[in-house]
């Protein structure tokens, strides 16, 4: 099994999503965040007791940004031959094998990678067992 090269902590700046304004009170309204424009809005003017609004100060720390919790990044495969960008990269990137890879050809690239000794994060999806072979 294939360990990544460096293991930092990831730490969240911010965990709760930020709501729009007034979903709570009006049905209408929902709850994905929408910047308030309005000229006498609270929230925009940020106000003592309002809801805080995103800022580039929530961003995450640049060196675990997009980073998997097992401390791997993700990096998308259609095909075997994406596997062999990998090879070198092993420590650093692990492969996600795409969403509309069909079960044969997922079934080559997760056996590709285990030569490769890279890790693949989906590697146990649409397997199906031995007695439907």
């Amino acid at each position: 099994m294939v360990t990544p090269a460096k293991k930092s902590v990831i730490i969240k700046k911010r965990t709760k999503v930020f709501k729009r304004f007034q979903s709570d009170t009006k049905i209408a309204v929902g709850e994905s965040w929408r910047k308030p424009k309005g000229i006498d809005n609270r929230m925009r003017r940020r106000f003592k007791g309002t809801a805080p609004m995103p800022k580039i100060g929530y961003g995450s720390n640049n060196k675990t940004k997009h980073m998997l919790p097992s401390g791997f990044l993700n990096f998308v495969v259609h095909n075997v031959k994406d596997l062999e960008l990998l090879m070198m990269h092993n420590r650093k990137f692990s492969a996600e094998v795409a969403h509309n890879v069909s079960a044969l050809k997922r079934k080559s690239i997760v056996e590709r990678a285990r030569q490769l000794n890279i890790k693949v994060s989906n590697s146990s999806a649409r397997l199906r067992s031995q007695e439907d072979e």
